[in-house]
């Protein structure tokens, strides 16, 4: 019988096996063993070409990705090629370690709190016949507010006023008797007793008198309660209480409510390891800067002074309340809306760089030191006061030496780097600074700014959101807000770093 002809071996899949013939008396069967083996020996073969195809293809696309741009070293922020000099380079945003008067300054959440809230409910109960109010307008001490029906306490006070004038007449017509009765017992032609019983009615009127005119009194006020007035300046809340409804004297729910805005307090808690120096800044009348804050802590409300401190610690936070005034002018401030509260306590002088040059590691807080070959080196610090643009630096650090403020996340300790604004010199020598353009800012490499052009900024609901993610976060919310001028004012690495941004959210997302 003719042998089975072999057939070709497929790379991308598994050797399927055969259907043996059927045994013939005239062939020879091939015995398992051999079977097995060849099987072995296809699977084998095939495994290997296919490990070397999937190294090739991972290769070549590391090649791709990570290849110089033609014409020169990449773009901003991403390493060049290997030149005369070895290894690439990486363009870096920089500064300058400095000296410079530095806010010590607590941060603190508030509530705004009215200096007064009034709750206008009627004295007497009657009919509300007008209400002279718009609902959230302002209104001033003594405005008429609202109105009502007065004729009932109209007529009481007629009744006060007509029993008064009936007692004067009464008294005046004893006096002149009493009078006559005196000249009579003086003549000896009347009894004392007489004389004694007139005096006493004399006495009887006048106290009558006294109470008329109390009553008179007390009827007027009450018809006066009949006019509502604001008994501050302020602004004036929702309506409560319609025209035609009947209201009662000092009912639970008023007619509406009344807060006085300007000026306005924030009461926030202070650490009680910070309550001796306020206490030392009070007592030398030094008066301490408090600015409310909105939520982001982007945006200042209002500036105003610190005013006093409670009188007691709370044992269950370990924090005193206290109170700062402000003028709210504009009436950004809100009674009892929840704001940032950012107290400076005093004023440093400190060495300091920008809150986007520190970062954090497994050993704490370190930076990046460009050193004059144009290598960093990783440095640690130790961190005294922040801000929102500034960190003091403590230890680790002299003034003067030039640190990394964008770019950090590709470095490490000995990289060579770029400076934005810089240049290399032809033939791998010492980078040389490049003019800045006709706006002011450095001029970027050819290829950087071809890629950023296509990059689109971020849009106001994206910028918000990147801010919020701070979650409160002083330094974070600093680097933030780092990034969003950088890509504002164009700089190619904060572009392409957004651009990156952009492109993992698509493909973790979809498109926006």
């Amino acid at each position: 019988m003719p042998q089975d002809r072999a057939r070709p071996t497929n790379l991308f899949r598994f050797p399927m096996p055969q259907t043996p013939p059927a045994p013939s008396h005239d062939s020879q069967a091939t015995p398992p063993a051999r079977a097995a083996a060849g099987w072995r020996r296809h699977r084998g073969w095939g495994t290997a070409l296919a490990l070397l195809l999937i190294v090739a293809l991972v290769g070549g696309s590391w090649y791709l990705i990570k290849r110089p741009a033609a014409g020169g070293g990449g773009g901003p922020g991403g390493r060049g090629g290997f030149g005369a000099n070895g290894p690439p380079t990486v363009t870096v945003g920089h500064a300058l370690a400095q000296r410079k008067p530095l806010p010590v300054t607590l941060d603190a959440l508030g509530t705004v709190t009215p200096l007064a809230t009034v709750t206008l409910k009627p004295q007497v109960g009657g009919v509300l016949t007008q209400v002279l109010f718009e609902e959230g307008q302002r209104v001033k001490k003594g405005q008429l507010l609202a109105q009502i029906d007065p004729r009932p306490y109209e007529q009481v006070l007629m009744q006060a006023q007509g029993a008064l004038k009936r007692d004067q007449a009464q008294l005046e017509a004893a006096r002149v008797t009493l009078q006559r009765y005196k000249t009579l017992l003086g003549q000896d032609s009347i009894a004392r007793q007489e004389v004694d019983t007139q005096a006493a009615l004399v006495s009887q009127l006048e106290g009558a008198i006294v109470t008329d005119r109390a009553n008179v009194a007390a009827a007027q006020l009450n018809l006066d309660f009949t006019r509502i007035t604001s008994p501050i300046d302020g602004r004036i809340g929702l309506r409560a209480v319609d025209p035609g409804n009947t209201v009662t004297a000092n009912s639970t729910t008023g007619i509406a409510v009344v807060t006085q805005i300007n000026p306005i307090d924030v009461q926030f808690s202070v650490p009680q390891d910070r309550v001796p120096e306020i206490m030392r800044q009070l007592q030398a009348g030094d008066a301490m800067q408090v600015v409310a804050l909105d939520r982001t802590r982007s945006d200042a409300l209002d500036t105003g002074r610190f005013s006093t401190l409670d009188n007691v610690v709370d044992v269950s936070t370990g924090t005193v309340k206290s109170k700062a005034r402000f003028e709210n002018a504009k009436s950004t401030l809100f009674p009892n809306q929840f704001v940032n509260v950012r107290m400076t306590l005093r004023t440093i002088d400190a060495l300091v760089v920008p809150v986007t040059a520190v970062r954090n590691g497994p050993k704490g807080p370190y930076v990046f030191v460009v050193g004059e070959d144009r290598k960093v080196k990783m440095r640690a610090i130790k961190r005294g006061e922040t801000t929102v643009e500034w960190i003091q630096i403590t230890e680790g650090l002299k003034e003067g030496e030039q640190v990394v403020t964008e770019g950090g996340d590709r470095l490490d300790d000995g990289t060579r780097v770029q400076l934005q604004g810089e240049t290399p010199a032809p033939g791998g020598g010492a980078p040389v600074a490049r003019a800045p353009g006709a706006d002011g800012k450095p001029v970027a490499a050819a290829g950087g700014e071809a890629g950023a052009r296509k990059v689109s900024p971020p849009n106001a609901e994206q910028r918000q959101r990147m801010l919020d993610s701070a979650g409160g976060d002083a330094e974070k919310l600093a680097q933030r807000k780092a990034f969003l001028a950088a890509i504002d004012r164009g700089d190619p690495e904060a572009l392409e770093r957004w651009q990156q941004m952009s492109q993992r959210r698509r493909r973790n997302n979809g498109p926006e």
